[in-house]
């Protein structure tokens, strides 16, 4: 198999573990602010403590593969992208931080700023990546050297922003449904009520935002139009949405889960399978501008090398993520060590 198309999977895996395990970090941190109580908060943050800023490394190596790979394409994404992605970076930052200083000190206004800034950072982070999908789906102005001309609201239209909406609906859910398997007690069933409302949020988002793929974004159907064996793919993402509210009445947290895990992977799929094999889709002349896993790639030489280096690296970051997250399974206890 050609070495760019196998590159562009694992540029594709690695945005996958991002969107699954950072996924419910930012929907955690979204929810954050509908406890009212700070046990119930802190409960919320040590859910996610031992293993937040591990998940961010997946991001790392979505960037760095990007670079490596095809540095064309990411010239191009960061000059275009500059201030959306400088953003992102900042809801990163600053969410981190929130983290870690919100139990420096036991004052209520110094915790409920430092809450406030965990969730609007979260929201952010969603609501950036939901929209800049969007925008390699619906395509932005390039020049055939792969200049950005637009502007930084061109960013922003209907479709875009659906995408972003429902990128926040999908990560609550996923988070919402993460806290249930992490948390007991009374917050147990607030958790519960923001999963089964989260999820018909997503479903409602997920079915418009379908319809208005294909309705407007013929490209992303055509890619798989005809070829009935990839239907199959949406069916399955169907099948598993359909899936969690069953789970959830049925208090199967640990599948619920899973099934909110495989829905976002293929709908993943489905997404790399719709641009494929634009990296960006230019809305001006978009079969001569776009920028291609072909027309943007390193040599063949360093495409394998890089290989080679993946190939012993990523095993060994899911090896640590395997470790620490059985080392920290079960329930979530407060203690002196808590956040």
């Amino acid at each position: 198999m050609d070495l760019k198309i196998i590159w562009f999977g694992v540029i594709c895996a690695a945005a996958v573990a991002y969107v699954v395990l950072d996924g419910f970090d930012l929907g955690v941190g979204m929810l954050h602010l509908f406890a009212r109580k700070d046990e119930e908060r802190r409960l919320m943050l040590n859910a996610i403590g031992p293993v937040w800023d591990g998940n961010e490394v997946w991001i790392i190596v979505v960037g760095g593969a990007l670079l490596a790979g095809f540095p064309a394409a990411y010239a191009t994404l960061c000059s275009a992208f500059y201030t959306p992605i400088m953003i992102f970076l900042a809801g990163i930052i600053f969410r981190a931080v929130a983290i870690e200083f919100r139990s420096k000190l036991v004052y209520p206004k110094w915790r409920s700023t430092w809450d406030v800034v965990f969730s609007v950072g979260s929201f952010l982070i969603a609501f950036v990546l939901g929209v800049l999908l969007g925008n390699l789906v619906q395509g932005i102005p390039l020049t055939p050297e792969g200049v950005f001309v637009g502007s930084f609201w061109g960013f922003f239209t209907p479709y875009t922003i659906l995408t972003g909406l429902t990128a926040i609906s999908l990560f609550i859910m996923h988070g919402a449904i993460y806290l249930n398997m992490k948390i007991e007690g009374p917050l147990h069933e607030k958790t519960r009520q923001w999963s089964v409302i989260s999820t018909v949020c997503f479903i409602i988002a997920y079915i418009v935002l379908t319809m208005a793929t294909i309705m407007h974004m013929k490209h992303m159907v055509a890619r798989v139009d005809g070829k009935g064996h990839l239907y199959w793919i949406g069916i399955v993402a169907m099948l598993c949405i359909a899936m969690i509210p069953h789970l959830l009445r049925k208090k199967d947290d640990g599948w619920a889960f899973l099934s909110s895990c495989f829905s976002i992977t293929l709908l993943f799929v489905l997404f790399g399978l719709g641009i494929y094999p634009e990296l960006i889709r230019s809305s001006i002349s978009p079969e001569i501008n776009s920028i291609t896993i072909f027309n943007s790639a390193s040599s063949e030489l360093t495409l394998k090398v890089l290989l080679i280096i993946a190939g012993i690296g990523v095993p060994l970051v899911l090896a640590y993520g395997f470790w620490i997250y059985r080392i920290f399974r079960g329930k979530v206890k407060l203690d002196h060590s808590s956040y």
